[in-house]
């Protein structure tokens, strides 16, 4: 007899953070976030979708009272006044390999989230912005990035069964540092750079305030306009900068400039999973402070992870992507300034085919396939894919 149990207290989300951890014991690949990273999303004091969303969490418990699974459930007030469809989200799902367990945690979700007037769920997604925690993978079972989805791969047959489908596919592009640029990617280029109204520069570490607010202009010029992405405010987009101060190498986080003004933006951190959280078992303690100075004083840490890339509608198909791309490969692929060895580009819906065309003129080729998924609650209803933009 399997039971479920709300996560409560302190013993039951502990119970939440190390739940995963028998499931992955012999997995070489696996490496076990930071608590605080995951408690962040559940914490209303750190979380500013709780301002006008809510989230809950469950636990599985076998019949001897062992924890085999756990999930979450949410959803966004502001997301949901701009869709049609009142659209809920799971994450956070970890379970043995088993299809009765599988349904009774999505079981308990989607009737939280119909209760609270959500007519379908996505999954596995995040109670946040879309760089985390998003997705399940199902192709390239490589080491995680930061903050990046990972999961054996029975997941897949556990969504399917239970009746999730494929709202979208994600792929993570990888390319290696040294490979020398498309010339077609210098031909889309020439556009921009011969306008004198066009610069390229990466960010100043002494002005991260003045990056913080470039970057809230481009993304929400190019991104919040997209179904399920929220505009960031300029609390939100202040914290996040201050988030990543630690982690921050400048000449990686690049921006794109009209007559002045941001219409465009890569960013870019080191991969943190290497330089420290590998090494953790998920607490960041002061031996772990000491250690990440050290692996960044002796640049171990070899992958670049694309965090986001966007141009604001007005300065799209003129060239902009690739004269960002170009003026930052001189500074990024000089060896003798930086340590990197590969770029690996946080993921690209395959409803986003401009941008799939860019990162392949650019040389990445797939190497993590991700799917978000969807569960219509009404299930005579037609299911339809993220539309292509």
């Amino acid at each position: 007899m399997m039971n479920i149990t709300p996560v409560t207290d302190k013993r039951t989300e502990r119970l939440f953070l190390t739940m995963p951890l028998p499931l992955y014991r012999n997995d070489p690949n696996y490496i076990r976030p930071f608590d605080s990273d995951i408690q962040a999303v559940f914490d209303p004091e750190k979380n500013p979708r709780y301002e006008s969303g809510e989230c809950a969490r469950w636990l599985l418990l076998n019949q001897s009272g062992s924890c085999i699974g756990r999930i979450a459930a949410f959803y966004d007030g502001k997301t949901i006044d701009n869709d049609e469809e009142r659209i809920g989200g799971c994450g956070f799902f970890e379970c043995i390999d088993d299809q009765e367990a599988a349904n009774m945690l999505f079981d308990t979700a989607k009737i939280w989230l119909a209760d609270r007037g959500m007519e379908a769920m996505d999954g596995p997604i995040n109670f946040g912005s879309r760089e985390r925690w998003w997705g399940l993978l199902i192709d390239g079972f490589h080491a995680p990035c930061y903050c990046c989805n990972y999961n054996p791969p029975y997941y897949q047959q556990l969504f399917e069964s239970y009746g999730f489908e494929v709202y979208f596919k994600q792929f993570t592009y990888r390319r290696e540092m040294a490979d020398k640029m498309s010339s077609k990617i210098g031909e889309k280029a020439m556009h921009a750079l011969k306008d004198s109204g066009y610069t390229f520069a990466h960010i100043d570490p002494r002005q991260l305030s003045k990056a913080a607010e470039d970057f809230r202009t481009v993304y929400n010029g190019a991104w919040a306009r997209h179904t399920g992405v929220n505009p960031i405010d300029e609390k939100s987009v202040h914290k996040l900068m201050k988030s990543l101060k630690p982690v921050i190498d400048p000449r990686i986080i690049w921006f794109a400039y009209y007559h002045g003004k941001p219409v465009g933006f890569w960013v870019s951190i080191p991969d943190v999973n290497q330089l420290i959280v590998k090494y953790m078992n998920g607490r960041l303690t002061l031996w772990g402070n000491v250690l990440f100075l050290w692996n960044r004083w002796r640049r171990q840490c070899k992958t670049i992870f694309g965090i986001v890339f966007g141009v604001v509608p007005e300065h799209q198909r003129k060239g902009v992507e690739a004269a960002m791309v170009m003026t930052a490969s001189k500074i990024v692929q000089d060896s003798s300034l930086m340590p990197y060895k590969d770029l690996q580009m946080n993921w690209i819906g395959d409803f986003n085919p401009k941008m799939i065309n860019l990162v392949r003129y650019i040389g990445g080729a797939i190497y993590k396939t991700h799917h978000t998924y969807r569960y219509l609650f009404d299930r005579t209803k037609p299911f339809e894919r993220h539309p292509i933009l």
